[in-house]
């Protein structure tokens, strides 16, 4: 990868999140580490990369907030286009619909799917005009197979499969992919308390949760030249789940 490439990766301070911008800074790539509101988390993440040799900065801003998005990308983009995006930003808020309020509601498709448009349209230009990118987002099996108390997150993960497949065929003359990676039961914090081991065994074939760096490999390649003509598609990652 070439080292001049910037890679911009939202929620990049978290367990996925940051086992993304370790695989795509050891390919070559400067990664701009995102956080929503913790600085500090995304800090750290960037010095690790950079403890290991690697190109990285921070920053924090909440990408459901479309001005905010607008002026952090404004400063980004100043220092040159940005050729990969990972659009790794989400909430989970779960209850049964029957149950949920339109504020829980809104607030998770808010993160998921006005934050894919706020962070990834003003970079799309700048990223034309060197006849070459990467989309990436992810999503979760949640938004193939449905999931109980998770009609929110469901929606806005699925939403990004359509918008994704649609701006694929937009930008694809420019060298431009757009792909969609879909998770299943991953460690890390939220698995921890949603998926306790006997669960794993009874709804994941192969037994056991996916590692972040599994996920984070499959992100890299899809963000690499070799992957140029893979476009507009939706990868599960999930141990057999579907």
């Amino acid at each position: 990868m070439n080292t001049k490439r910037r890679a911009l990766v939202t929620g990049g301070s978290g367990d996925l999140g940051g086992a993304i911008c370790r695989r795509l800074a050891a390919g070559g790539a400067h990664v701009i580490v995102h956080a929503n509101g913790n600085l500090a988390r995304a800090q750290a993440v960037a010095a690790d990369i950079i403890a290991a040799g690697g190109s990285a900065q921070a920053v924090a801003f909440d990408v459901a907030d479309g001005e905010a998005t607008a002026a952090a990308l404004d400063g980004l983009l100043a220092d040159g286009p940005i050729q990969i995006v990972v659009n790794n930003a989400g909430v989970h808020d779960d209850a049964p619909m029957a149950g949920m309020d339109a504020a829980r509601w809104r607030r998770v498709i808010d993160v998921s799917l006005h934050g894919f448009f706020h962070v990834t349209q003003p970079l799309l230009l700048p990223m034309a005009r060197t006849r070459w990118g990467r989309i990436v987002s992810v999503s979760s099996v949640a938004a193939v197979l449905g999931n109980r108390g998770q009609t929110n997150y469901a929606a806005a993960k699925a939403a990004l499969h359509g918008a994704s497949k649609s701006l694929a065929r937009e930008m694809a003359s420019r060298g431009i992919s757009v792909n969609v990676v879909a998770p299943g039961v991953i460690e890390g914090r939220t698995a921890a308390e949603a998926f306790p081991p006997e669960l794993i065994k009874q709804t994941v074939p192969a037994a056991r949760a996916g590692r972040p760096e599994e996920v984070a490999a499959l992100v890299a390649f899809l963000c690499g030249d070799d992957a140029g003509y893979i476009n507009g598609q939706v990868i599960g990652i999930n141990g057999g789940m579907g």
